[in-house]
């Protein structure tokens, strides 16, 4: 089974969606993805969290709760030979008429993804490069993990494979912003530096964490692209890929897997996972 929709499993082609539905016709959605570590959602707390202030902001009322959710994760787990998975749980507008008619959404559809997870392993590095599409602002005042994704597909198309290559955003001002599918960390003296929320990048669950555990300190803020060619150490984050090491952006070398602030951050955060796990 490949998914859950209001408490059924079905598999990908059984699904079905009104044409109707407001995140078809106005791009009205908004999702979280995660992964389970032995059928857990790790950091599941977070995610729900952000997902709950865009669903609020947007005035779209979620009709399941968190354990609901969590159940259906274990229910797709079973039926998968209790495999941990890759999860995108999607909260679609719902179903009106043609035209901007509502002032709130109260019947989203709601649908729990599921598939199987990459198989790269941990410390796998990745190469970057500078992206020609520029980072678009966000829909309102933050930016949330929302349908519009126009902006990472125009990106994608510059990528061979994001499976072993990352490209990174400029805003229209030329700050350093995210990758397409994630957040970015740098090493320079001693110091982690990533851009900060007011350059409308993605408050990332995954970034979060690193930035509340780093033993270092941390500097959030406007950069220009050469504060990050100028780094020791890069890194990319995010909830299914966790801490990915980047080896180059073009023709700039970085230490890769072999960062010792990279080192210790990944090893802080496999121990978290596991130590979440035991509370269980």
């Amino acid at each position: 089974m490949d998914a859950w929709k209001d408490g059924e499993l079905y598999r990908a082609d059984e699904l079905t969606i009104s044409p109707y539905d407001h995140g078809f016709l106005y791009g009205l959605g908004f999702f979280e993805t995660f992964r389970t570590y032995n059928g857990q959602v790790f950091l599941w707390e977070e995610h729900w969290s952000r997902l709950s202030k865009a669903l609020e902001d947007f005035r779209i009322t979620m009709p399941y709760d968190k354990e609901t959710i969590i159940a259906a994760v274990t229910a797709l787990t079973k039926v998968n030979n209790n495999e941990d998975g890759y999860f995108r749980l999607n909260i679609s507008a719902g179903v009106h008429d043609i035209g901007l008619q509502p002032t709130s959404y109260e019947k989203p559809t709601v649908i729990l993804f599921r598939k199987t997870l990459p198989s790269n392993l941990r410390g796998t590095e990745k190469s970057a490069v500078w992206l020609e599409t520029v980072r678009n602002s966000p829909e309102s005042g933050i930016r949330h993990k929302s349908h519009h994704y126009a902006n990472n597909i125009q990106a994608r198309f510059e990528v061979t494979s994001l499976a072993s290559l990352e490209g990174i955003f400029l805003t229209v001002d030329g700050f350093i912003a995210e990758g397409i599918t994630s957040n970015i960390f740098w090493v320079k003296n001693g110091k982690l530096y990533t851009p900060s929320l007011q350059t409308g990048i993605l408050a990332g669950v995954t970034r979060d964490w690193i930035i509340n555990n780093s033993s270092i300190e941390v500097v959030e803020g406007l950069f220009l692209q050469d504060a990050l060619e100028d780094a020791d150490e890069v890194f990319i984050t995010n909830a299914v890929q966790e801490i990915v090491p980047i080896k180059n952006i073009d023709e700039k070398q970085f230490l890769g897997n072999q960062g010792p602030v990279y080192v210790a951050l990944h090893e802080s955060y496999v121990k978290c996972i596991r130590e979440e796990r035991m509370e269980r």
